[in-house]
């Protein structure tokens, strides 16, 4: 070999780190590095969308904040947290607080334990296409539509209780949305009616991404099919587990559109949710300020759940 000892000696020290080696012996220039043209390209392109978030989304919530220290006089003088001071006054508030809890506890379990045994079950099977369009299709709808069709359901003389009545059932038909707590669990099996489609969906894509050679092999070890299913397929669902629940949190603690249209928080104000109660607040009883200050903790609490729930999640394992 004609190559001699001082062609593959590395470097001498003191050269420039970043350039790279060449075949040839010598040193090719350094990579140039990202100039002040090219930053300000980058930030031109993302200033629009930098623009639009704070225009609709920050400045909004800024104006809420500040609102909320506010009373509702015509004067409007600086109130510090008066406002605030109504979730302990005010048992409308209260009663809002205990209606969103049951929402969050309901449109999290329900959406996710129905979506998970509904995409197991149609995951494989000669009608599961069928089957799957069935559920999937109310998620379609908006959920003005669906209060509609509940609403036809759940009244006095509705649906439900005639086929009670035809069936010799008339001590269980009732008025389903004139008591409370009765009122909100119904609303919540509506709501539960319409968001288990995107379980489904989200639960089936998870499924088909777990590869057979896993599921073989555990059944070449003995395992069953609920072994099977607890100890590898649904680990292997964490990730989609955790996109499905997160979005039910949310859409838990700011549902809105199915109990205006069902109940209007009636009767009375026994079926309010602090979305609700904000817009009550705020364009019903023209009390911004308390409106502003419902915003405020129900923003707080959405992004705090939201939070907590996903950094937990996220840590585990890595995932």
């Amino acid at each position: 070999m004609s190559t001699s000892l001082t062609d593959r000696r590395p470097p001498a020290a003191g050269s420039d780190p970043t350039a790279r080696p060449d075949t040839t012996g010598g040193l090719l220039a350094p990579r140039p590095r990202r100039n002040t043209r090219e930053r300000l390209v980058a930030g031109g392109f993302m200033a629009p969308a930098v623009v639009l978030v704070a225009l609709f989304l920050l400045a909004p919530f800024v104006w809420t904040v500040y609102r909320s220290f506010f009373s509702d006089t015509r004067t409007a003088p600086f109130s510090w947290f008066d406002n605030y001071t109504l979730f302990a006054s005010d048992p409308a508030l209260f009663q809002s607080i205990q209606n969103t809890l049951m929402w969050v506890v309901g449109t999290v379990v329900l959406p996710s334990a129905l979506g998970l045994a509904i995409a197991v079950m149609t995951d494989a099977g000669r009608f599961s296409r069928l089957a799957r369009l069935c559920v999937v299709l109310p998620y379609a709808l908006s959920g003005s539509a669906v209060a509609v069709v509940w609403n036809f359901m759940l009244t006095t003389d509705g649906a439900v209780n005639q086929v009670l009545t035809a069936l010799g059932l008339d001590s269980v038909a009732q008025g389903w949305l004139l008591t409370w707590p009765g009122n909100t669990v119904v609303m919540i099996l509506a709501n539960a009616w319409q968001a288990t489609g995107v379980a489904v969906i989200l639960f089936l894509v998870g499924l088909q991404s777990i590869p057979k050679e896993t599921l073989e092999a555990g059944a070449l070890d003995g395992a069953g099919s609920w072994q099977q299913f607890r100890h590898i397929v649904l680990p292997q669902l964490r990730p989609v587990s955790i996109i499905v629940i997160g979005m039910s949190l949310v859409n838990g603690l700011k549902s809105f559109d199915l109990i205006w249209v069902l109940t209007q928080g009636g009767p009375g104000r026994a079926t309010e949710t602090l979305a609700v109660s904000m817009y009550n607040e705020t364009f019903l009883e023209l009390r911004p300020g308390a409106g502003a200050a419902i915003a405020v903790v129900l923003t707080v609490i959405v992004l705090a759940a939201s939070w907590v729930y996903l950094r937990r999640q996220l840590d585990v394992k890595g995932v």
